[in-house]
């Protein structure tokens, strides 16, 4: 579970309460897969082209949409250019950035570069790309990607609510010093959680959740911070609630789905002034952006925490489906239905051979099995 995934789940959620059928190609569906090198906790699906071909043309839908820039999603693209099919990807991760963070001996020109390479060829085949925020627009912009929509981000306010804070008396954060600083989210170098922790900041220093670099940073970081772990439901919510200023160090996300989860609670945020906070932080009263990350969570105490409820209420999960229903590139009934058909002919006359073979293979067994 991480931004992208809740995006996903309830982006599809709206979707279906608004009268859309949705059908999934994860590599949680029983794809051979392997773990992604330097995050083993991604799983990413190989071996899948012809099963994703399978579940396209039988489902046959009127839009398609790619999600990410890995196997499934290469193999979702390869056969809509094939079959002349318009679909929309969406860019959900700086993933140059991501790689550099990870691959920091290689040299930034070119590692980079042939990153950006790999992800504008692969997003620019398509009708749109759906992107978080409009500066995320504009940067990508002078990367030459083409064809850019802005697509943004909700918040379950019936989870993260400002009721949620002492919740019945208590304090999630008892025994720690006050003010209590958090951050929540995939504990990994691309979150840049260390320049969190490096903050000389009063009280107590938290971090939620869990990824590869959860060990070493705690390790690193023992008698410094609090490390708890993964939180879910009403617990992740207290988290928020309980806590003073929310720290969002990150300058590889395109917007921070925590960042206005946090809001919804009354707890405000500081961050770089990088897309994402950019987009939502500044002007709102709910937070501090500064390129001095200490100056802004310094800052963030003296908000009015009401504030940040109230500027969270502008982002629903409702409208965010209803916009990506808007920037989706369905096909034509009368095309839809005429492109189906010739796919579900070829689909079965490729497949005919290896029936047959079946066929023969089971009467062998029987044959066999019965001794006639």
């Amino acid at each position: 579970m991480n931004g992208v995934v809740r995006t996903l789940v309830k982006t599809v959620e709206e979707c279906r309460k608004a009268g859309h059928t949705v059908e999934i190609i994860a590599p949680s569906d029983g794809f051979i897969t392997f773990p992604l090198p330097t995050y083993p906790d991604i799983k990413l699906a190989i071996f899948a082209k012809r099963e994703v071909e399978r579940r396209l043309v039988m489902f046959g839908p009127d839009a398609v949409h790619i999600a990410t820039e890995g196997p499934l999603g290469f193999a979702a693209r390869s056969l809509c250019l094939k079959w002349g099919m318009p679909f929309t990807t969406s860019y959900h991760t700086k993933f140059p950035e991501y790689v550099q963070a990870r691959f920091s001996f290689i040299p930034p020109f070119i590692l980079t570069t042939l990153a950006y390479k790999f992800v504008r060829s692969f997003h620019n085949s398509c009708g749109r790309i759906m992107v978080t925020t409009p500066s995320m627009a504009e940067f990508l912009k002078g990367k030459n990607f083409e064809n850019l929509a802005v697509w943004t981000r909700g918040v379950d306010l019936t989870q993260f609510r400002p009721g949620m804070r002492f919740l019945n008396g208590e304090d999630i954060y008892e025994g720690m010093e006050r003010p209590v600083f958090v951050n929540v989210g995939r504990v990994a170098v691309e979150k840049n959680i260390e320049a969190f922790l490096d903050l000389d900041l009063p009280g107590s220093k938290v971090v939620v959740g869990a990824g590869p670099g959860f060990v070493s940073m705690q390790k690193k970081y023992a008698g410094k911070a609090e490390f708890v772990g993964v939180k879910h439901g009403a617990e992740l919510a207290r988290y928020y609630a309980d806590a003073d200023v929310f720290v969002f160090p990150s300058k590889t996300d395109t917007f921070g789905l925590v960042i206005i989860e946090a809001m919804a609670t009354g707890t405000p945020v500081s961050g770089y002034p990088v897309s994402g906070p950019i987009d939502i932080i500044p002007g709102s009263g709910a937070g501090v952006v500064n390129d001095d990350l200490l100056v802004a969570s310094l800052a963030c105490l003296d908000l009015d925490r009401s504030a940040a409820v109230e500027y969270a209420k502008n982002y629903s999960w409702e409208q965010v489906a209803a916009d990506f229903v808007s920037l989706l590139v369905p096909e034509t009934e009368p095309k839809r239905r005429l492109r189906w058909r010739r796919a579900r002919r070829a689909l079965k006359l490729a497949s005919a051979p290896w029936r047959i073979f079946k066929k023969i293979a089971r009467r062998l067994g029987r044959a066999i099995k019965t001794g006639k």
